[in-house]
């Protein structure tokens, strides 16, 4: 059964010097940067959020991965400001994702809810005819 899921954004204000920023030894000219999140994102946003980065145009060489609750994100100097704003934008098409997602789950949620009720209502129904049946035979022996 699929859940409401929440959403996840960066954790605004922050404690810009506690931003883990190390060099990357993979990556000449690059440094691996760790973005506070609000939350620790759960399986499906963290789903949602890989589908929408890897399908933006500016791919950036699939250099951004979610761990706990941050954003490790692998750019150089120069890009950073651009990278910043493209990270954001991915959030933000994640969490309209998510949105799409938990109206998913509280529509079969409401189709479920209705199942039930009727199938309680037939229930209902049949009883209230098995109880008259049975009055039926107790007056007709």
């Amino acid at each position: 059964m699929k859940e409401i899921v929440k959403k996840v954004k960066t954790l605004k204000p922050f404690d810009v010097d506690k931003v883990t920023i190390k060099k990357d030894h993979y990556f000449r000219n690059a440094y691996i940067i760790d973005l506070p999140l609000d939350s620790m994102p759960d399986h499906v946003w963290q789903d949602i959020f890989e589908q929408k980065w890897k399908s933006s145009r500016h791919l950036w060489d699939r250099k951004l991965f979610v761990i706990g609750d941050k954003l490790r994100l692998v750019t150089t100097a120069d890009e950073f400001g651009d990278k910043l704003d493209w990270v954001e934008r991915v959030i933000k098409e994640t969490n309209k994702g998510i949105d799409e997602h938990n109206l998913m789950v509280r529509k079969e949620e409401e189709i479920r809810t209705k199942e039930e009720l009727e199938k309680q209502k037939i229930w209902e129904e049949k009883s209230k005819m098995e109880m008259m049946r049975d009055t039926l035979r107790k007056r007709c022996i």
